[in-house]
């Protein structure tokens, strides 16, 4: 298997022992953790961006231009979702779980579903996840 890197919306400081954000157009940091041979081999965080009009459709430029391939969100917006999928990097469900950490391990076993248009925000709002 080779080396790829996974983003995570997570809390400051980031990291593995950070919480994930719910909110992926709103966070603090990405935390980027490269896996390979379903081993953690790198951590490293990513300052979150300005979110404004259209906002997260420059994370997904943004988190493409560094070399990921994987996301793992809690909540997420269509367009995002759609633009990740058109940038051919898979989005996994990451809501309810404990940190960063605990994400990249339950999808090195299988464990997370693919994110799909059903678990989408309508943004705007703060709400429950």
């Amino acid at each position: 298997m080779a080396s790829l890197r996974i983003a995570l919306p997570s809390a400051l400081p980031g990291g593995l022992e950070a919480s994930i954000d719910a909110h992926f157009g709103h966070c603090a940091v990405y935390t980027l953790v490269d896996v390979a041979e379903g081993r953690v081999q790198g951590v490293e965080t990513l300052p979150g961006l300005p979110h404004e009009a259209g906002g997260c459709l420059q994370a997904v430029s943004y988190l493409a231009g560094k070399g990921v391939s994987v996301l793992i969100a809690g909540g997420l917006g269509r367009r995002p979702l759609m633009g990740f999928n058109e940038a051919g990097i898979e989005v996994y469900r990451g809501a309810g779980l404990a940190d960063v950490a605990s994400a990249v391990q339950a999808w090195i076993q299988g464990q997370l579903p693919r994110f799909t248009a059903e678990f989408t925000c309508h943004g705007g709002g703060h709400h429950a996840h």
